[in-house]
């Protein structure tokens, strides 16, 4: 799974998860509806690593990285199935 479908599969779901409306969690962070919503749908255009941040931080999630190319890890691999 590429690492932007990832991040859009995690938030949606952390979201639906806390009962929280695209609504609602964009008016706490200070975004558009909108702006969640296309990042939801992978569409978003441009979107500053800080707001991403705030999405994750409020949600309970963070954003890691790692060397390209690099084998999956084990949590990775289980997460895919």
């Amino acid at each position: 799974m590429d690492g932007l479908k990832k991040i859009v599969n995690q938030v949606r779901d952390a979201r639906k998860a806390q009962g929280l409306t695209q609504g609602a969690l964009a008016a706490e962070l200070g975004i558009s509806r909108t702006t969640l919503s296309l990042l939801e749908s992978g569409l978003v255009q441009d979107l500053g690593i800080r707001k991403v941040i705030r999405i994750l931080d409020r949600l309970g999630l963070e954003l890691t990285t790692r060397p390209a190319g690099a084998p999956p890890t084990l949590e990775e691999i289980r997460e895919e199935r």
